[in-house]
């Protein structure tokens, strides 16, 4: 885990520094026009210099949104290796959301602001490559800033995979999933439920490109397929994601009114009200990742899925549960705790 942690740090600093040098120049070169953010057309009864979309081009972008701040949540996961867990973890998540908070906007503004403007960076399957390229043209620059700035990808795919294979093993370990998909090797690393959960992205991905050629091939329509991919999987990984969010919400206002003297090292400043607040902007998010029909069948997919994890779940994981297990802690001090009292 120490490993993948350092790695992770140096390729999102690497990426980091990137970013900082095109918003300078950005900035400096004189590349950046602030009209260039309202060169949307606008729809009628629209206008560019507001919303040219009106109130459901919002609704409908709120999946890609939320893709700047996708899996910040899971930092969380890296609770048992921290050295002081009370008072690092609320610092880490403070900080990252900062970070990403003034990473998103610049990003968004000044990538917006420049070359083809917002229209154009908006159509791009690329939008961070079509601004390097704005700002320092087609040359060596241009592509090897592109190089690096991958970086940021393969930062973002490096600990998204350490989080779905340390959720896949804790869960597994708890018996909540197959007990097999929490072997470890030598090193302790979860390799099956590393490789596990590839298998079933990589299938996803290669399932929503074959139903891409086969509604390209029926109608006629050709589609530029990576992006459509890449969109689907998107609104695949936000819509579980805010039911998550939703679920976590709704577990802390319930715990703040049940179990109120429950030891908190760290309490949110915005209490019960925020948790509400959060629910509430997770269930409108979970309705716009069906905003747009070409991406419903990947959504519903998902949908399919956790029904039927559900449904392992109801008939047969919580009666093979593992009592020693870690997750299982705060379950059976409950349980404790009903007995004694």
């Amino acid at each position: 885990v120490e490993l993948t942690l350092r790695i992770g740090l140096i390729i999102t600093a690497m990426a980091l520094s990137i970013l900082v040098v095109f918003y300078v120049s950005a900035i400096v070169s004189g590349a950046f026009e602030v009209e260039l953010l309202f060169n949307i057309a606008a729809d009628s009864g629209q206008s560019s210099k507001g919303l040219p979309h009106g109130p459901f081009g919002i609704f409908a972008a709120l999946p890609f949104a939320i893709w700047f701040y996708l899996a910040i949540e899971q930092l969380p996961l890296a609770a048992e290796e921290s050295h002081d867990v009370v008072r690092d973890m609320p610092r880490a998540l403070l900080l990252g959301m900062g970070t990403l908070l003034v990473l998103s906007f610049l990003t968004l503004v000044l990538n917006s602001g420049i070359g083809p403007g917002a229209a154009g960076i908006g159509a791009s399957g690329a939008p961070l490559a079509t601004g390097f390229r704005a700002v320092f043209g087609r040359g060596v620059t241009s592509r090897l800033l592109s190089l690096v700035a991958l970086t940021g990808l393969i930062a973002s795919f490096h600990t998204i995979i350490y989080a779905y294979g340390r959720v896949l093993f804790a869960l597994s370990r708890a018996g909540y999933f197959p007990r097999w998909l929490s072997i470890t090797g030598r090193q302790r690393s979860p390799w099956v439920a590393l490789i596990a959960g590839a298998v079933v992205g990589l299938g996803c991905a290669a399932a929503i490109h074959l139903s891409n050629q086969a509604d390209a091939s029926t109608t006629g329509n050709q589609t530029d397929n990576p992006v459509t991919v890449g969109a689907v999987l998107l609104n695949m990984a936000v819509f579980g994601a805010v039911i998550s969010y939703a679920l976590v919400m709704v577990s802390y206002v319930v715990l703040r009114i049940k179990r109120p003297q429950m030891p908190r090292p760290y309490r949110s400043p915005l209490g019960i009200p925020g948790a509400v607040v959060g629910a509430i902007l997770s269930i409108a998010a979970l309705a716009a990742t069906f905003s747009v029909p070409a991406f419903r069948p990947g959504v519903w997919g998902v949908a399919l899925f956790l029904l039927v994890g559900l449904i392992w779940f109801l008939g047969y994981s919580r009666h093979h549960l593992v009592a020693q297990a870690p997750e299982e802690e705060a379950a059976l001090q409950t349980a404790f705790d009903k007995e004694l009292g």
